[in-house]
């Protein structure tokens, strides 16, 4: 922590006072939560919807659906797609979340698992906040609660000592917990989960009593495909939750659709260039990911070697986002091949030994024959040299 001399006070106090940084400005956060970026349209749904509503439900579960697909409402207000795919998955999802068990969401990495998380928590409850990020440290009390040990030491165990995680405050005001990357938090901790979600009730041994589920209580929880093998849930834990597999996109439009608008959303943060000006580049790195990541061109006339890579939407869209920010600090404003080259490059070759000769013979065997691509083919050769 950064400290500062107080300058009420004579130095030879050596009084020294913690600087507290300021709180910005609404609007000025760099990434805001769902509930905040796109707090009118959800203000407009509510006022709009007329559907019956689970208990503490901000709005129904049409409602909920039409937030996350999309759709202009009666009076006119259009409501923006935040996922862009098959509507029954949304919908099974949705529904879900208004019966007793929990949602896994499951996929490859860059499938929106989390943007979809966050997305059905602000709907539903109004605060994607609480959350539980899993990673290989996770303990157990992430999950269901701990100790502020000045407290404990000074009184013993008692509820002002208690610090409720997330999961509790979710179950004590009926709201959506979200757990991220579940497979990568330990088996025994996972498994913390499995009397929450199965009893709707969390025991606190040291002061013999428990926490009960309100209604509107609900938890979604994130799971990578490629961490099979990891932590994988007991079979106990998985009964607990209905599981939805997030597909990547259907179509080379519907992905350049979600670059676009996530690039656009991200862009307009950081004051980048806007993306329609670039969408040609975009449609280009979207058919290159595409086609590794396949292992076959568009047209299905020639076969490919696939990196080790994901390849993802996710991945695209960062790419994209470098390369606006290359073409606004360092070019003309107008996103352009060599603005990409790099970040594509970085993408495709995480293995430098065999995912280079793979890039080098997607270079040399597709792009250098494809019409229109000539300046992609120099800019990602220069990079590559």
């Amino acid at each position: 922590m950064s400290v500062s001399v107080d300058p009420n006070h004579h130095q030879s106090e050596g009084v020294l006072t913690p600087s507290v940084p300021s709180v910005p400005d609404r609007g000025e956060e760099l990434r805001p939560h769902a509930e905040d970026a796109f707090a009118a349209e959800l203000a407009a749904l509510a006022a709009q919807d007329d559907r019956p509503r689970p208990a503490r439900w901000r709005m129904s579960p049409w409602a909920v659906a039409t937030y996350l697909l999309g759709g202009t409402l009666p009076d006119g207000t259009v409501i923006t797609p935040k996922y862009v795919g098959p509507r029954r998955i949304v919908e099974v999802a949705v529904t879900t979340l208004a019966t007793d068990r929990a949602l896994l969401l499951l996929g490859v990495p860059g499938t929106a698992k989390t943007w979809v998380s966050e997305h059905l928590a602000a709907a539903v409850s109004g605060d994607s906040t609480l959350l539980v990020q899993g990673t290989a440290g996770t303990p157990e009390e992430a999950i269901r609660y701990g100790w502020n040990y000045a407290q404990l030491l000074a009184h013993g165990p008692s509820r002002d000592a208690l610090v409720p995680s997330p999961v509790m405050r979710a179950m004590a005001e009926g709201m959506t917990a979200r757990v991220e990357e579940l497979t990568r938090i330990p088996a025994d901790v996972q498994d913390t989960l499995i009397t929450i979600l199965s009893e709707k009730t969390l025991p606190i041994p040291e002061l013999g009593s428990e926490v009960q589920a309100v209604r509107g209580f609900n938890l979604i929880a994130t799971a990578n495909d490629r961490d099979r093998g990891v932590n994988d849930l007991s079979s106990a834990l998985r009964r607990r939750f209905n599981t939805v597999v997030l597909p990547l996109p259907a179509s080379a439009d519907a992905e350049v659709e979600i670059v676009s608008r996530r690039v656009d959303q991200i862009g307009r943060s950081l004051d980048l260039p806007a993306v329609p000006e670039g969408i040609e580049e975009i449609r280009r790195v979207v058919t290159v990911f595409r086609e590794l990541r396949d292992g076959v061109t568009t047209d299905g006339r020639t076969k490919l070697k696939s990196p080790s890579g994901t390849l993802s939407t996710a991945e695209a869209i960062s790419v994209v986002t470098s390369g606006l920010a290359l073409a606004a600090h360092f070019g003309d404003g107008v996103l352009r091949a060599g603005d990409m080259a790099a970040g594509i490059l970085g993408a495709v070759v995480r293995d430098p030994a065999a995912d280079r000769v793979i890039w080098q013979e997607y270079l040399e065997a597709v792009v250098r024959e494809r019409d229109g691509w000539k300046d992609f083919y120099r800019a990602c050769r220069e990079v590559s040299a």
